[in-house]
């Protein structure tokens, strides 16, 4: 079992809301109004671990080991929202979400191949740490900047948990978990080829409710999360080339050879693919 190294891991850098967060140092004339309502928005959709992790739990419900590490992601996925909240309720009260808006991110998932669903939810770890690496540098206020440091470094830190279960896996499912792993890494590191960047929560989740079926469509802006990223904090083409390459460097990693482009990747799923298409074709008698 991962679970009780990573939860001593874990425990040993987790951070304090009251400790470890230099309120004392907030200076309002460097918090505008524009910034503190994506303060907002990002603590909403933090609120959307909720419905992930129980997500999580209903398509992994034989694996107690990965339902227990939830246990953890899920306290401190709540802690971002939650830290975020803090900052509004001290320094912009008026926009502190309401129970309704952040409820409204609450839905039931489809149940989905729980192996993709890993590898999906590790490339979205890595990408939003370097969302939030970028909103720090963005920002001109120190507390709040201070805060987008440290909840970046903690998905950092699951997406290295995520990584090790992942490993865990292709030692019990061998190239049914490289041929989920390699599909969803060329899916989530070709991102700049698509109209917008894929992530867990612009992922279309429920048939029934579609199109209202992903957390940004339920956010109170909708249209927020790409305006955020191109016309506010700028997630240019240089930090999204910094996701493409530590998505291909963790799966160089996980599969034991190197890739250098998404394309070598996908060759490497297609030689998997066709392994396991040998491996199922009927006998010749």
């Amino acid at each position: 079992m991962l679970y009780p190294e990573l939860f001593k891991s874990l425990e040993q850098v987790r951070w304090s809301m009251d400790r470890d967060i230099p309120w004392d140092q907030f200076d309002g004339s460097k918090l505008t109004d524009e910034q503190a309502q994506t303060i907002k928005m990002n603590a909403i959709t933090e609120w959307s671990a909720l419905p992930a992790t129980e997500m999580f739990l209903r398509d992994n419900r034989g694996d107690s080991d990965f339902c227990a590490f939830m246990s953890v992601w899920f306290f401190e996925e709540q802690k971002h929202s939650l830290v975020l909240m803090e900052y509004l309720r001290r320094f912009r009260p008026e926009l502190v979400p309401t129970e309704e808006e952040l409820h409204n991110v609450r839905f039931e998932f489809d149940p989905a191949p729980p192996l993709e669903t890993l590898m999906m939810h590790f490339c979205g770890e890595i990408r939003l740490n370097h969302w939030y690496r970028c909103a720090s540098e963005w920002h001109s206020e120190p507390v709040i900047k201070n805060i987008y440091k440290i909840i970046s470094q903690d998905e950092a830190r699951h997406g290295g948990a995520y990584l090790r279960y992942m490993k865990k896996a292709l030692s019990e499912h061998g190239d049914v978990a490289r041929a989920a792993f390699a599909k969803i890494g060329v899916l989530m590191a070709s991102a700049r080829r698509t109209e917008k960047p894929l992530h867990p929560t612009n992922l279309h989740v429920n048939q029934a409710l579609f199109p209202n079926d992903t957390v940004q469509s339920r956010l109170p802006d909708p249209e927020w999360l790409e305006a955020w990223l191109d016309n506010q904090i700028r997630f240019d083409a240089e930090w999204e080339k910094k996701v493409v390459d530590r998505i291909l460097h963790n799966m160089a990693l996980l599969f034991d050879r190197p890739f250098a482009t998404v394309q070598e990747l996908n060759r490497y799923r297609k030689e998997v693919a066709g392994r396991l298409a040998a491996e199922t074709a009927p006998q010749d008698a």
